[in-house]
């Protein structure tokens, strides 16, 4: 069954996205081994249920490559096909990647001859959307590589440019550098709320859409976490699992951290959906949120039928009283971490 045209959102007038889009860092090597073969094979599965926007980066392994070689394969004769009597054209796939360079000199190019090797990896004479990030504010050059970033997108290389965890002080920087940006990609999730507290208001005056990630917490928010005993960094298998523990125990910890998941169950079970699209849902619906980024592991677990019951879910104002009275914690992350994406700089 395809999913709900609510599932899809118009990003710009020339792009548009599923709500949910496949993160691709699952393939950048600190989740275990992908089989590439096997890795492209499982993307159909997600294209044809209807979840066409893949986000990547130029530094998550092979993601560019993968989404080139999906990309051939789709609008070739040998890709695989729904079993209907007369196969559709291929839907279109939307490819959001990143570029996330050393600070260092930021020459025209520099630039360019980055955004041309994703450009050659991913098959596109043209990049749906660019999302840039910076690792140092004391080294102002980042303002250098967007300059050049808008110039590549006139020459038509790109079609529109993203930040990536960029603060609220510094995105004001960027805008007043007479930039053009149309999303920036924020941790957002019922534990990290951060976003609420001053860049929620900052996209919607100037016209910015925020794509989250980190939403299910590195997937400790699901039914697998609830009532089990706080994991040792040991139990914790991948480098996102240790990552969102570190933020569950900065924001308050275990015991709170399976309240939150005692009353996502509640809600799941009047809804009979999962508590994780509960929680997805939950974000989908705050201001500006243009989509959730959701881990894809490829050929190694895949969740498509829950992921569609999420644009059949409708919360109330009781579910959202319910998390709000337990997860309003948007100012114990912000004050002890800082703004969105502080936890990288240091």
């Amino acid at each position: 069954m395809p999913l709900k045209p609510s599932a899809y959102h118009q990003l710009t007038p020339d792009l548009k996205i599923c709500r949910l889009l496949n993160g691709m860092w699952q393939v950048s090597g600190s989740h275990g081994t992908i089989l590439p073969q096997r890795a492209i094979a499982a993307m159909f599965k997600y294209h044809q249920a209807g979840f066409t926007s893949w986000d990547l980066a130029d530094h998550y392994g092979p993601a560019e490559d993968f989404i080139g070689a999906f990309r051939r394969k789709l609008n070739s004769n040998d890709r695989p096909l729904p079993v209907v009597k007369k196969a559709a054209p291929p839907m279109p796939a939307q490819a959001l990647t990143k570029w996330v360079p050393q600070p260092g000199n930021m020459s025209r190019i520099i630039v360019e001859e980055r955004i041309n090797l994703s450009l050659r990896r991913m098959g596109t004479p043209c990049l749906d959307l660019l999302q840039f990030h910076w690792w140092d504010y004391s080294d102002d050059r980042y303002l250098d590589a967007l300059k050049h970033l808008m110039d590549l997108q006139a020459a038509g290389k790109i079609k529109h440019l993203g930040l990536t965890n960029f603060n609220t002080e510094y995105l004001q920087r960027v805008l007043d550098a007479g930039i053009t940006i149309v999303t920036n990609q924020v941790q957002f999730s019922l534990v990290d709320q951060r976003p609420l507290v001053q860049m929620t208001k900052f996209c919607q005056a100037n016209d910015i859409q925020l794509l989250t990630y980190g939403t299910l917490c590195g997937s400790l928010i699901s039914a697998k976490y609830l009532g089990q005993p706080n994991p040792t960094r040991y139990q914790l298998n991948t480098a996102s699992l240790r990552k969102y523990k570190n933020i569950i125990a900065a924001w308050g910890g275990w015991e709170r951290f399976q309240i939150l998941l005692k009353t996502l169950q509640t809600i799941a079970d009047k809804h009979q959906v999962s508590l994780s699209a509960v929680a997805v849902r939950y974000i989908l619906d705050q201001p500006t949120v243009a989509g959730a980024i959701v881990g894809a592991r490829l050929s190694v677990s895949e969740h498509l039928e829950d992921n569609a019951t999420i644009f059949d879910l409708v919360l109330d104002k009781k579910d959202r009283a319910a998390l709000l009275a337990l997860s309003d914690g948007s100012n114990d992350l912000f004050k002890t971490l800082g703004d969105c994406g502080a936890e990288y700089r240091g």
